[in-house]
Parts: C-alpha cells; sequence; structure tokens
C-alpha cells in the first residue's frame, strides 16, 4: 500500500473532526469570550478563560462534537477555570470582581456597572440570557443549574440591577 492510500484511508477519520472544530470555533470563539469577559469583569481573563476552554474542547472533542450544547459547555469550563484562577488571585490580592474596565463601547455606562456589581452567580445569568439570548433550558445546562434557578436568579438580577438604577428604567 502507497502513501497515498494511506493518507486517503486515515484523512476521512481525523479531518472532519478538525474541520468540526474549527468550524465551531470560528463561530463560537468571539461570542463565548464576549460572554465569559461580561461575566468576569475582565476583558483579558475572559479571552484567556475561553481560549482555555477551546483547549480544552480540542482536546475532548471526538468525545464532546455531538454536544447539543456545546457553546453552553465551553462557556462553563471557561468560568470553572476563571473561578479557580480568582481563588488563587484572592488569596493572593484579596478583592476579585471589581467594575467592568473599557466600558468606552457600551451604549449605557450606568447599566454596565450595574451588572458588574452583581455576584457572578448573578451576573452570568444576565450575561447568557440578555446578551447571548439564551434560552432558560440552554443557560442552566451551561451553568449546571436548574431552569428554575436560572429564572429566580434572574428575577433577583433584574430587581437589584432596577434598585441600583434607581427604578427608572
Amino acid at each position: 500500500m502507497g502513501l497515498a492510500a494511506v493518507a486517503d484511508r486515515i484523512e476521512p477519520r481525523v479531518a472532519p473532526i478538525q474541520r468540526s472544530f474549527d468550524d465551531f470555533y470560528r463561530s463560537a470563539r468571539d461570542d463565548i469570550a464576549r460572554a465569559l469577559a461580561l461575566t468576569l469583569g475582565d476583558q483579558e481573563l475572559g479571552a484567556e478563560a475561553t481560549d482555555e476552554a477551546m483547549t480544552r474542547a480540542l482536546e475532548r472533542w471526538s468525545s464532546i462534537h455531538h454536544y447539543e450544547n456545546l457553546e453552553g459547555w465551553v462557556y462553563r469550563v471557561g468560568l470553572n477555570w476563571a473561578r479557580s484562577f480568582f481563588r488563587k488571585r484572592r488569596r493572593e490580592v484579596g478583592e476579585i470582581f471589581k467594575e467592568i474596565p473599557g466600558t468606552d463601547n457600551v451604549a449605557d455606562v450606568d447599566l454596565d456597572r450595574a451588572v458588574a456589581k452583581l455576584d457572578v452567580r448573578f451576573r452570568a445569568v444576565v450575561v447568557l440570557r440578555l446578551y447571548l439570548d439564551w434560552p432558560v433550558d440552554m443557560t442552566a445546562e451551561a451553568l449546571n443549574v436548574r431552569p428554575g434557578t436560572v429564572k429566580s436568579r434572574m428575577s433577583r438580577a433584574l430587581a437589584r440591577l432596577q434598585e441600583e438604577l434607581g427604578g427608572e428604567r
């Protein structure tokens, strides 16, 4: 058997998985990075968490590519990685989840600051539901909580945002 025949036999098993990951990466990476940056309050950390999660997705692609909510899986992996990072950082520095920097591109700076003040559990729900426009079930799966928890956190987050913004909105 020649080298070309061997390559033809190997190519169908390897290439579709790689192309599928590439397509997934191109279509989902930026949205997940923005969502994690908003959730974490740090654009660079959001990008780093996304890259870490995408690396883990690539490593496991053959076993996860069929997931119905692959974006949610990557978001959750990135969020978990960032939480671990923050636990280590908290021991060194003290405070985490400060105001979101770089509000230049935000249409409503007051709203951005109010969202930044939310606990990360509530901020994650707000970002996934309102920013990414994910349905309750998809958000619940991404955060590994029940749909009722998503609804409860969303309700509480909106109440806190309204209170923070003075009920003007």
